[in-house]
């Protein structure tokens, strides 16, 4: 009787195990093929919630910058502000602005790669930050154009805003934004990064105190516009990519033509 059991219990297993096996030999094929492609399955980005002084802030630097225009006691706080700064450091000169307003977004790459994660993942913060420098760019520039303030050192026509002023504190904010839950102190960093990114742009004689307060302005508000609209631009940009392709989203600037955009490249299966 035990030897029945027994030869039944094998004849089972015989007739299973090649279920097994084709179950398993499935499981692991579609492991493989998921590790080998590309694919997009966005998570739902929560809507974006500031406080109203993460708003009025950078609205009054512009509107500082703004005045500083054409009221005169704010104009000539410009001007005596530079006198003491060339009297001092005349022949003061660096490149280090040009690269110092781009430490920010970099460390939010670093520290993820360190193993310290932010709110977002390498392509929805990628996809941020390129939303943000389009904002700053296309503003900066719109109203530099506009303006026509001469720089101190009269070079060009080109002073208002702060173009490096505004990408810093635009990055700065895009790395508070990211690790604000995990410690306030990435966002102060970054902060420090883009006030000193300013501070160099006035001892480079490039810019007058206005602009550099209403740069920051333009690049604060940039970035929280960047992800305000995110979610939205997430809901209708992959709504229907998830069927049908893999999608690979890049920001670039161009350095010749201040120019910033989105490259969209879209992979079929």
């Amino acid at each position: 009787m035990k030897k029945m059991i027994l030869s039944t219990g094998l004849a089972l297993g015989a007739m299973t195990s090649p279920v097994k096996a084709q179950l398993q030999t499935d499981s692991l094929a579609a492991t493989v093929k998921d590790s080998f492609h590309l694919e997009i399955k966005p998570a739902p980005a929560p809507a974006f919630r500031t406080t109203a002084t993460g708003l009025v802030v950078p609205v009054v630097m512009i509107g500082y910058g703004v005045a500083a225009l054409r009221w005169h006691p704010l104009s000539d706080l410009n001007h005596s502000t530079n006198k003491e700064i060339q009297e001092d450091h005349s022949g003061f000169h660096t490149t280090v602005d040009s690269y110092l307003q781009f430490a920010p977004a970099a460390a939010v790459y670093v520290l993820n790669a360190a193993g310290v994660h932010g709110k977002h993942n390498f392509r929805d913060r990628t996809i941020i930050l390129g939303i943000s420098a389009v904002f700053t760019a296309g503003s900066v520039e719109l109203v530099k154009h506009a303006s026509h303030e001469t720089r101190p050192d009269g070079s060009d026509n080109l002073s208002f805003p702060s173009g490096h002023t505004a990408t810093a504190f635009a990055t700065a904010e895009f790395l508070r934004q990211e690790y604000k839950d995990v410690s306030p102190w990435y966002g102060i960093a970054g902060y420090a990064a883009a006030t000193a990114t300013g501070a160099l742009r006035m001892y480079n004689n490039k810019h007058w105190f206005s602009d550099v307060v209403a740069g920051a302005g333009f690049g604060i508000l940039s970035t929280k516009a960047a992800y305000w609209v995110y979610p939205w631009i997430q809901r209708k940009l992959f709504r229907d990519t998830n069927k049908h392709a893999s999608t690979v989203i890049l920001p670039y600037y161009n350095t010749q033509w201040h120019s910033a955009g989105l490259s969209i490249a879209f992979f079929g299966r």
